[in-house]
């Protein structure tokens, strides 16, 4: 009788953990290939969005297989760093809306937003009803990073 709650706790909370790496391993992809752009390499490459995206699935180590499927990208210039009111994909909460997405590395000096979403599918059902989802059954992990191109 009490095999049962106990193992779905202990899955929830093992599938809990594997979030937050997830999570982790998202930001710190997002970070180190924001540099790319910040540094000039994305702009004197010619780097398009599939490039920019191939470069954040390559900095993802163990999940990286399915990354190129998972993930949503947006970097954009922004006019100031307060204020800002890009886009929301998921305006309505429940479906994700890439039209309005765009690409644009910037110049030498450009502000720049770059937001992240990697869809994540859960196996605990006590997981998937407490954190938001998707209609398909899976969670949106969104990394942000907004910094100011340097000179080059």
């Amino acid at each position: 009788m009490v095999a049962a709650p106990f193992f779905f706790m202990l899955f929830a909370i093992l599938e809990l953990g594997l979030v937050f790496v997830t999570d982790s391993t998202v930001e710190n992809a997002v970070l180190e290939t924001g540099r790319l752009v910040r540094t000039g390499q994305a702009q004197t490459a010619a780097m398009s969005a599939a490039g920019f995206k191939d470069e954040v699935c390559e900095r993802m180590s163990l999940l990286a297989t399915d990354c190129d499927k998972r993930t949503t990208i947006d970097v954009r210039v922004i006019d100031q760093f307060k204020d800002v009111n890009p886009p929301d994909p998921m305006a309505d909460g429940k479906t994700f809306d890439d039209s309005k997405l765009v690409f644009e590395a910037g110049q030498p000096g450009s502000l720049i937003l770059i937001r992240v979403w990697y869809e994540k599918p859960l196996i605990t059902p006590f997981l998937s009803e407490g954190l938001s989802r998707l209609d398909n059954g899976k969670m949106v992990m969104t990394a942000t990073t907004t910094f100011r191109n340097e000179p080059y």
